[in-house]
């Protein structure tokens, strides 16, 4: 471990001269003031009791008290939402592993009543806490809209991708819509809404659970907040398990690049998609075979035409969304009848890679039911949509957080232009993923920015370096971008999850090595990978 802490000094003198954050001892400076705000805010107390929900009550339930803005931590103050699954053998107890869900706006309380959080030798030796991060869930959360049918009808009438100039005019005034409407509703709270207002309530919670240094574990945005912990805290570490990586430079200083790379691996996961459904054929992937609708829906595809590979999938599959762009799609006949708009199918596609094992399964479904339009069956249609609705209030989180962290232009009206960049860069996620955050163009951030905002260096100065896993194919967080992260906190080891899809690394593979990481603090060897479990469409 001692070499481990010369490289990481050394790496840093050498990245803070060039980061642009001026001297050392400059950003030396900036970072302990950071921490100092936190360190003189209180511990918060925790009352751990049963939780009264069914679905968390086999947890602990607690709140904790933290400063809505660290630079006056004796002002106002807000709740943290916290669950607990208590370590099952107490008296090989190490301490609390700190899990938190991503997004960012995703809810950890969410997550943990569907599911035991950690299971087998971790579950044993630690308790296991999460939380609702600030401004999210049950902590504090964004509210943009007077009331949940507001919220409903805003979002029922909004394009995300637009895919004509009457769209993208109506989106750029929808954008400054909800900008106006978070700052009405929720103006206290939007300027503390940075990853490191939540990574020094990170450091809260460590303390109040009464641990030394940090045990943590995160994936996708969560992994980010993992690196703004390590980069402000790295001396507080004790152990930090991250997986489908943002990369960090990119996502809070380029975001343009972080957007354009994230569609990009999306790109490439959807041509494994078309691949591996013709491979796996019928009844596997209902989209693989040639449809022989009654009726023509799409106008490009003829009944009879043979369809046997990947690029045959592509082509009818881009076929359908040129016809979405044209107008809806309609499922089925009569009152039953589902009508499908393009920016359904976008977002869905988008959700339903993430998970190889059921959202392929069920994009194959959407697809081969609009390909069949009247003749398509619109009950399976409408539940596989729904399925893949976004949960309310996560929008306003996500927005909220991440104009508070990314670096986008302050025009609205310059979404198309960068959208076509993308487009002729070959990407067809692209404006999927750059019209969700929209709005970070005119955002009421405070006046000369963030003060706490933080955009590196990255490198973790903790004696055991962080421990990284990625799948090969991830749609939203690429390879690329875990590599990215990698040289960025230099003090890190990057395991590839080899054949592995989807944007979830668990397999017994990482299971493992994460487990003697977490429990041993002990390394896998550079360059170890793992192997996928399951192949998608197996059976």
């Amino acid at each position: 471990m001692r070499g481990w802490r010369i490289v990481v000094v050394g790496a840093l003198a050498a990245t803070l001269v060039v980061s642009g954050c001026g001297t050392p001892k400059k950003h030396e400076q900036a970072v302990a003031d950071l921490v100092a705000q936190s360190d003189a805010a209180p511990t918060p107390r925790l009352d751990w009791a049963p939780c009264q929900e069914k679905t968390l009550s086999k947890l602990q339930c607690a709140t904790a008290t933290v400063p809505l803005d660290y630079a006056h931590p004796d002002g106002a103050t807000l709740g943290l939402a916290l669950v607990r699954q208590p370590a099952t053998d107490q008296s090989r107890r190490i301490g609390t592993l700190f899990t938190a869900a991503g997004g960012p706006g995703a809810s950890g309380i969410r997550w943990a009543g569907s599911a035991e959080m950690f299971p087998g030798e971790i579950a044993r030796r630690f308790d296991v806490v999460t939380f609702d991060q600030r401004g999210v869930g049950r902590s504090s959360p964004v509210r943009c809209f007077a009331d949940p049918e507001a919220e409903q009808r805003f979002w029922a009438g909004t394009w995300i991708p637009p895919v004509n100039a009457e769209q993208e005019a109506a989106q750029a005034r929808f954008s400054r819509d909800l900008s106006a409407g978070c700052a009405a509703n929720s103006a206290a709270l939007l300027p503390h809404l940075t990853t490191v207002d939540a990574a020094r309530d990170l450091d809260l919670l460590r303390r109040a659970v009464g641990d030394k240094r940090l045990t943590y574990e995160g994936g996708s945005y969560a992994s980010y907040l993992g690196e703004v912990y390590g980069a402000v805290f790295g001396d507080r570490v004790r152990a930090l398990s991250l997986s489908s990586m943002i990369d960090p430079d990119a996502y809070t200083s380029d975001t343009r690049t972080e957007v354009a790379a994230a569609a990009t691996g999306t790109d490439e996961v959807l041509s494994e998609f078309y691949r591996l459904c013709a491979q796996a054929g019928q009844p596997r992937c209902a989209f693989a075979g040639a449809n022989k609708p009654a009726a023509d829906p799409i106008g490009q595809i003829r009944s009879d035409q043979k369809v046997s590979g990947g690029d045959d999938l592509r082509a009818r599959d881009l076929a359908l969304l040129d016809r979405l762009r044209q107008g809806p799609i309609v499922v089925g006949e009569g009152d039953r009848a589902r009508t499908v708009a393009f920016d359904d199918v976008a977002s869905s596609r988008m959700l339903m890679l993430y998970d190889p094992k059921d959202g392929w399964p069920a994009l194959a479904q959407l697809l081969a039911e609009l390909e069949r339009g009247a003749a398509g069956n619109p009950e399976v249609v409408r539940a596989v949509l729904d399925a893949n609705a976004v949960p309310p209030g996560f929008l306003d989180s996500f927005i909220a957080i991440s104009c508070a962290d990314n670096t986008f232009p302050r025009e609205p009206e310059q979404w198309p232009t960068m959208a076509k960049e993308l487009g002729a860069e070959g990407s067809v996620f692209g404006g999927s993923w750059l019209y969700l955050r929209q709005s970070c163009a005119s955002w009421p951030s405070p006046q000369g920015g963030y003060p706490q905002r933080y955009a590196g260096p990255w490198i973790l100065r903790s004696d055991v370096p962080a421990l990284l896993f990625n799948n090969r194919f991830d749609p939203v967080t690429p390879l690329t971008a875990a590599r990215k992260a990698q040289q960025a906190l230099v003090n890190a080891r990057l395991v590839v999850v080899d054949g592995g899809y989807g944007h979830d690394t668990t397999v017994d593979c990482t299971r493992r090595l994460q487990e003697r990481y977490l429990i041993d603090q002990q390394l896998p060897a550079p360059g170890a990978t793992c192997k996928a479990d399951r192949a998608p469409f197996a059976e």
